[in-house]
This record gives structure tokens, C-alpha cells and sequence, in this order.
């Protein structure tokens, strides 16, 4: 059994509404907006305008410096080339595409010869082309991380923790395309010159495991499954990383810093799939599931389908929903529409209804320290809170904010139900402005100092 991490918290998993049911191929949906920003980095630069036509696995979106490109789901007539609402806030440029229902394959898709004959160059570039990204949610461009570790990293890890509730779609993934996972681990083995892959996977998903070790039995893989116990965020990468080889990453630092690196089970199947059939990532498995939604489901869907027809396809949502949730429960964020699109990053829809609703309007700290005692990166949560509800930025660099990974544990375990996450997203905003302005204020007056010296001269 695995290492311990510090800190945590044990919420109730919620995942019998859809641990049990099979990846349900959506409905093609009549229309997809697929945003140009769904990576770490800078947004695309569409590639396509109103009226073209396009074809799936086309590239219509091109990265620049950090980023992955973007392609379409779908095949059918760019309607138009305009911002739309997108589950991170606000409206984002966004390709629509009206389907025309053939799912026409573009002739940019092309499958190796021998995808085992690759070398490591040509499957790096593969990678990048195809536009994996982390499909956890943190979406850092995949080609990044691994031309980055090459070298560093003598520990590569997949992480199949699923810890957040409610989520399913990795744990079906386990069960219904451990063919994947494990193809996708041994191209990772060979990428990174690594003897065997690491694959972290919380003990309540017995079956997903046992599916994954018969596969490894049978293709003798070089690959362990490392069972975990359940605790939250052991699905975040510095805690999987701490649980499985016993290393921390220092405060600032990343998994390589410690010879490590993590890559989700969906980001794994998708780099088998752009190493074996030559198709970037053109589709998401999403869990809909909540109180308030009729029918709890595990949908697979071309990305940039809107989150109402995923709703529409699990029989709607109840009368009293009060909160739409892209993402888990801990970490995700409300949504005010449903018109929003599945990006590459979106693992789950979450309706909640009934007596869900436990905020707080005016909430009082009562300095009980519970938050302190479960933050998985040592940090001080009631602290934070206080430099950062007015604004004392040197404080929180001090508190080191940034080092926080807003995973909401804080919040979960909070008796008084402070709004501890919420106003940590802020106190980052405000030390990041102030980076900023520093940068801006000190470049200003290098360039006042060199012109007054140019005018003496």
C-alpha cells in the first residue's frame, strides 16, 4: 500500500449514481462551439472562417508559444468564428460548427505505419499535434511536460486516483479501455526511457484495477498499478506523487523537481489513440450525475457539445436545482448558463437541488484551526483569508498563496462555512496584479532613466 500525504479530507464519494454504468455514446448534436482556449497558455488563432467546411480531426485552431493546437469534432459548415460563453467566466473566441451529421475524417488524419517504430522525437511530435493536454482539468499542454522531463524524470506516474465525488468517467475508462491505458503507459515508458509506469488508482475501484493488471498480465507491460488509499486530493499531482514514492515537491516547485511525472488516464488514452490511429483529441467522457439531475450517466461527446444537450440526455434537470457545477464538486465552478461547451479539461456536469445548500451569508471564523490541519500543502487557510479579504499582498506572498491548489478542502471541513476557496482564486488575482504593476512600474523607469541618458548625451 501506498505512502501518506499530510492533511486531506474524506468526503462521502457519491459515485453510485454512475460507477456502475457503461460510457454512453451522446447523440450527435446538431451544432458544436469549440473554444480556442482550452490549454494552459495563450489562446489559439482560428484557422477557419464562417463557411468553410471542415472535417473531423481537421485543425482549425493554431497555438502559439505555450498551447496546444485545436481541431474539429465534428464535420460540417463553420457558421461562425465569434466569443461565446465558456465555463471558465465569460465569453471566449469560439469556432461553431453546424454538423452535417457524416463524420467526415480529415485527410490530416493519418495513423503510423508501425506506431512501435516511432521514435521518440516523432511521437513527442505526434503529441503535440494531435493537441493533448492534461484532460484532468488542469489542461498543461501533455508535449510540454514530457519534452521538459526528458532527462529529469526517473518516475512516471498515471494518475487514476479519481479522488473528487461524484466523478466516474477514469474508473469506466479502467473498466472499458484498460487496452488504452496500458498502450498509453508503454509509449510513456518509452518516451521518458523509463524501465515502468506507475499507475495510481484509489483501492475503491477494485474492479478497475483488477481489469488493468489482467491487460498488463497479458501484454506484459512494463507497468504497476499502485493501490491508494482514499483520501482527498490524492488525485492532486504533488500529493500522488508524495503517496507513491515517498518524495515532496518543494514549496514553488513541480513534480520534476523530484524526478517525477503525472499524466491523467484520459491523457494517457489519448496519447495511444494519436500514436495508434493518428486522431488528436476530438472527444471527452463526461460524468452527469447530481442531485438534480433525472438520470446520472457517463457520456462521451465531440468537444464543444453544449452542456444542454449532455442535461437533455440524462433526462433533464429537477425542478429545484439551484447550482449548475462544470467540473467536481471541490474544485469545480459554477456555472450561470448551460450554454457552455464540453472543452478538452471538463470531467464532469454537477446539478445539485433539495437541501444542498449550505452557504453562509455573513460567515465568522472561529478559529477552530480545522482548515490548517487538512491543507495538503502546509499552508494557513484563516490567515490567508484575513490578508487577502483586505487586500495585503506582501502578507500573502508571505502566507505563500500561491502555493495553494485550491482544492477545497479548507472549505469542505470548515465548520463556520467560510468562503475560504472563493477568496483564495482573489488573493492570487491581487498578488499576480501586483506582480504586474512591479513589472510595468520598474520597465517604466528603466526606460525613463535610458531616455534622460540618451538626452545628456
Amino acid at each position: 500500500m501506498a505512502q501518506a500525504f499530510f492533511g486531506g479530507v474524506h468526503p462521502h464519494d457519491m459515485k453510485a449514481a454512475t460507477n456502475e454504468k457503461a460510457i454512453e455514446q451522446l447523440a450527435p448534436p446538431a451544432q458544436v462551439v469549440i473554444p480556442m482556449s482550452m490549454h494552459f497558455g495563450a489562446p489559439c488563432t482560428p484557422l477557419v472562417k464562417a463557411g468553410d467546411h471542415v472535417k473531423v480531426g481537421q485543425k482549425i485552431g493554431e497555438f502559439h508559444g505555450l498551447g496546444a493546437p485545436i481541431h474539429a469534432s465534428v464535420s460540417g459548415t463553420v457558421k461562425a468564428v465569434e466569443p461565446r460563453p465558456y465555463s471558465m467566466g465569460g465569453n471566449i473566441t469560439s469556432v461553431v460548427i453546424e454538423n452535417d451529421m457524416q463524420d467526415e475524417v480529415s485527410e490530416e488524419v493519418q495513423a503510423p505505419a508501425d506506431p512501435n517504430a516511432l521514435s521518440v522525437e516523432e511521437m513527442i511530435e505526434r503529441v503535440k499535434n494531435a493537441g493533448i493536454v492534461g484532460m484532468g482539468g488542469a489542461t498543461f499542454p501533455t508535449h510540454v511536460k514530457i519534452t521538459s522531463g526528458i532527462g529529469k524524470v526517473s518516475t512516471v506516474i498515471i494518475n487514476g486516483a479519481e479522488c473528487e465525488p461524484y466523478i466516474t468517467g477514469d474508473h469506466r475508462t479502467m473498466l472499458e479501455r484498460p487496452e488504452e491505458i496500458i498502450g498509453g503507459a508503454k509509449f510513456l515508458a518509452k518516451m521518458f526511457g523509463v524501465d515502468k509506469v506507475i499507475i495510481g488508482v484509489e483501492d475503491n475501484k477494485q474492479n478497475g484495477i483488477d481489469a488493468m493488471n489482467k491487460v498488463i498480465a497479458a501484454e506484459k507491460a512494463p507497468v504497476v498499478v499502485e493501490p491508494l488509499r482514499c483520501r482527498y486530493p490524492q488525485g492532486g499531482e504533488k500529493q500522488l506523487c508524495q503517496a507513491i514514492t515517498g518524495r515532496q515537491v518543494p514549496p514553488g516547485g513541480l513534480p520534476a523537481d523530484i524526478g517525477c511525472a503525472v499524466f491523467n488516464i484520459n491523457t494517457t488514452c489519448a496519447i495511444f489513440r494519436a500514436l495508434t490511429t493518428g486522431m488528436p483529441v476530438v472527444r471527452k467522457i463526461v460524468t452527469v450525475s447530481g442531485s438534480g439531475i433525472e438520470e446520472p450517466k457517463n457520456l462521451e461527446c465531440p468537444i464543444g457539445t453544449p452542456v444542454s444537450a449532455l442535461l437533455d440526455a440524462c433526462g433533464g434537470v429537477k425542478e429545484n436545482t439551484f447550482k449548475l457545477i462544470a467540473g467536481g464538486p471541490m474544485m469545480g465552478m459554477a456555472q450561470y448558463t448551460a450554454d457552455i461547451p464540453v472543452a478538452k479539461g471538463t470531467g464532469a456536469i454537477l446539478a445539485f437541488a433539495a437541501d444542498e445548500e449550505k452557504t453562509v451569508e455573513n460567515p465568522q471564523c472561529i478559529r477552530c484551526g480545522k482548515c490548517v490541519s487538512v491543507c495538503p500543502m502546509h499552508l494557513e487557510p484563516l490567515f490567508m483569508y484575513q490578508y487577502a479579504s483586505k487586500g495585503m499582498v506582501e502578507e500573502l506572498n508571505a502566507a505563500h498563496i500561491m502555493d495553494c491548489m485550491e482544492c477545497g478542502a479548507c472549505s469542505y471541513i470548515c465548520p463556520a462555512r467560510m468562503h475560504l476557496t472563493h477568496m483564495f482564486k482573489t488573493g492570487k488575482q491581487l498578488v499576480k496584479d501586483k506582480a504586474a504593476a512591479d513589472r510595468a512600474a520598474a520597465e517604466a523607469k528603466k526606460k525613463a532613466e535610458e531616455a534622460k541618458e540618451a538626452a545628456a548625451k
